[in-house]
C-alpha cells in the first residue's frame, strides 16, 4: 500500500516510478556531511578500488526534516573495519550497480535510472536489477523486514543503512565499504556517496540491517 505523499519521498507508484516533485531539499549539501580523505587518482579508481577490496527509503524524508546549516566534519572519524559479506559475489553485484547509478537525478516516487530514483526505488530496483530480490517499498518497511540488525562496526557491503529521528525511519541507503553508503538524498540532487561519519548522518543514523545472507 502506498504511503501518503506527506510521508516521505519513498511514497510514489512502485510501477511506475512517477510522482510529483517536491520542492525543498531534505538533506544537507555532500560537501558538508561526507568527509573524504584525499587520494591520488579519480573517482572512478577509488571506487574500483573499494569494490575490490572490499567487495565493496515510513519514507525518504519526512516533510518536518529540514537541511542543516554546513558543519565541520568531526574531529576523528571511527575506524570502519574490512568485513566480507556472507555472500560476497552478490555483495559485489550490488555495490558496483549502485555506484553506477551515482549521478543519477532524484524523483519522489522514482525506481529506474530513466525516470529517476527517491531512496527506497534505489534500494528496490538495485537488489531487482541485479538479485531479483523483491524488498518492501518503503524505508520503514525496510527497517522492518526480515534480516538482523547489524552493529555499524560490522557493517559490510549490500547491507542497509537507515536515517530518521526518535523511533521513526524516514531515510535508507546502501552500504558499500569504509563507512560510506548510496543513496537518493533529496529533491533536486542525484544518487550520491556519501559518509557515515558525516555530523548530519551521524547524528540521524538509526541503524543497520542484512538482506544478504
Amino acid at each position: 500500500m502506498r504511503e501518503k505523499a506527506r510521508l516521505g519521498h519513498d511514497a510514489g507508484n512502485p510501477q511506475t516510478g512517477v510522482a510529483p516533485v517536491q520542492g525543498t531539499p531534505h538533506y544537507p549539501d555532500s560537501a558538508a556531511s561526507a568527509p573524504m580523505r584525499r587520494r591520488r587518482g579519480d573517482a572512478g579508481r577509488r571506487l574500483a578500488g573499494l569494490a575490490l577490496a572490499g567487495l565493496l527509503l515510513a519514507g525518504c524524508g519526512r516533510n518536518d526534516v529540514r537541511p542543516v546549516a554546513p558543519a565541520q566534519a568531526p574531529a576523528a572519524t571511527r575506524e570502519w573495519a574490512q568485513v566480507t559479506p556472507g555472500n560476497p559475489a552478490a555483495a559485489n553485484a550490488v555495490l558496483m550497480r549502485a555506484i553506477s547509478l551515482v549521478g543519477t537525478p532524484y524523483r519522489y516516487g522514482g525506481n529506474t535510472p530513466e525516470g529517476g530514483f527517491d531512496c527506497s526505488g534505489l534500494v528496490n530496483y538495485v537488489y531487482r536489477d541485479m538479485l531479483d530480490l523483491r524488498l518492501p517499498r518503503t524505508s520503514r518497511d525496510l527497517y522492518a523486514y526480515q534480516g538482523p540488525k547489524i552493529a555499524p562496526e560490522r557493517l559490510a557491503a549490500g547491507d542497509l543503512v537507515f536515517f530518521g529521528s526518535g523511533n521513526a525511519v524516514t531515510h535508507v541507503g546502501i552500504y558499500v565499504g569504509e563507512g560510506r553508503f548510496v543513496h537518493a538524498p533529496s529533491t533536486g540532487g542525484t544518487v550520491r556517496l556519501d559518509h557515515l561519519d558525516g555530523s548530519y548522518w551521524r547524528r540521524t543514523y538509526t541503524g543497520s540491517k542484512r538482506v544478504l545472507h
